[in-house]
């Protein structure tokens, strides 16, 4: 059985956003490291004031972007790069 949890690494330790429910102490795991869900603005020279417009002017499009069909372009490069190596 597979339980997925979500959690951060602060200071050396994983820190769980729950407890999962049935688990036996000393249970195997698997952590997977994920990329942050944010992009730094500001380190692609965008000020406050820019990303404000920018998010305004984009809205129209977020109903699409967040569609489950939208899904399938998440890891396009890497799909992309795993053809192309075919």
């Amino acid at each position: 059985m597979l339980v997925t949890i979500e959690g951060v690494y602060r200071d050396g330790k994983i820190e769980l956003t729950g407890i999962p429910q049935n688990m036996q102490d000393e249970t195997l795991v698997i952590v997977t490291f994920l990329t942050p869900r944010y992009v730094d603005l500001r380190t692609r020279g965008i000020d406050e004031d820019e990303a404000f417009d920018l998010r305004a002017r984009l809205s129209a499009f977020a109903e699409d972007w967040e569609s489950s069909e939208m899904n399938i372009y998440d890891h396009y490069d890497a799909a992309h790069t795993s053809l192309q190596a075919r």
